[in-house]
């Protein structure tokens, strides 16, 4: 007689809980944005080294080295003086225009520096994407730190510059640690925004110089906004004077130079710094994740 055999229905975890519980996920799954924090969170060692490393790559070819950090900004406002200040004399009726001048091109330097080599944040470092396992927001993120270095470096020259102008050293000399911090958060997420759209068009990198010259004309770096805008009305006004760069340039001269004509009232450009760095700072981070999977591919 043949026997029948049964087979007792199983009661334990299922192979979703057994998943959760043991730390396995679906391969290939983006991780939520806290999840991708977290992550980076746990890699910030190797986005400090990866910066210290970009540093030394990037000077250590050169005689004079980490110079070039306190050269490059003082060259470009050498260059700018002689133009606009004495050839096309931009400096009338500007108070301490030397400061003027330098506070616009050391700010702007900093984001332009970012801007221009995160656009290949990841199209410049493929063999690594490829290679190794990490979060790829860890490559715009640590060349934002290397730009910060150096404008640790060139803040330190601007103060200098600043003193043998004649400007007193006060208590709003503070305000530049907060100034710079929202800039720092605005760049990294500029940073963010270009390195994904400088993987897709491979063109962009191409088109960011041009882009960075009318930023530079747009945001008083050369002469003071407001002799402009007097002849500006509604939205076009609204526009000039609502530019990130161009705020948090305003936010420095403010901080260190006194009887500076501003584009806005202080309180007005701190809640514009602060939203620039929150929309820009968290939109860039949100836009960048989102393409996480993608990168390296094709």
């Amino acid at each position: 007689m043949a026997q029948t055999t049964v087979v007792e229905s199983y009661t334990g975890p299922s192979p979703k809980e057994l998943a959760r519980k043991y730390g396995l996920g679906t391969a290939g799954r983006l991780p939520s944005l806290p999840e991708y924090t977290r992550l980076l969170w746990a890699y910030r060692h190797f986005i400090w080294e990866f910066a210290s490393a970009k540093v030394s790559a990037s000077l250590g070819n050169t005689r004079l080295g980490m110079i070039w950090q306190v050269l490059t900004p003082l060259i470009n406002a050498g260059v700018y003086y002689v133009i606009f200040g004495v050839l096309l004399n931009t400096s009338r009726d500007t108070h301490n225009f030397i400061a003027y001048l330098c506070a616009g091109v050391f700010i702007f330097g900093y984001t332009q520096s970012v801007v221009q080599t995160g656009v290949q944040a990841v199209s410049g470092n493929l063999g690594l994407i490829r290679a190794l396992h990490f979060p790829r927001a860890s490559l715009p993120i640590s060349i934002t730190l290397v730009e910060a270095r150096n404008m640790i470096a060139s803040m330190a020259v601007l103060l200098a510059i600043v003193l043998i102008s004649g400007e007193p050293i006060t208590w709003q000399w503070l305000l530049i640690f907060p100034a710079l911090v929202l800039q720092t958060i605005f760049n990294a997420g500029a940073a963010m925004l270009v390195s994904r759209l400088g993987s897709k068009l491979h063109d962009l990198r191409q088109l960011i110089p041009f882009i960075m010259r009318v930023w530079l004309y747009g945001s008083a770096v050369l002469y003071p906004v407001t002799r402009y805008t007097e002849h500006l009305h509604g939205w076009k006004l609204a526009v000039i004077e609502a530019n990130p760069i161009l705020v948090y340039i305003e936010l420095i001269r403010h901080a260190l130079m006194e009887n500076v004509e501003l584009a806005g009232t202080p309180t007005l450009l701190w809640i514009e710094a602060s939203v620039w760095a929150l929309v820009v700072g968290i939109g860039g981070y949100a836009y960048f994740w989102r393409g996480e999977k993608g990168y390296g591919r094709g």
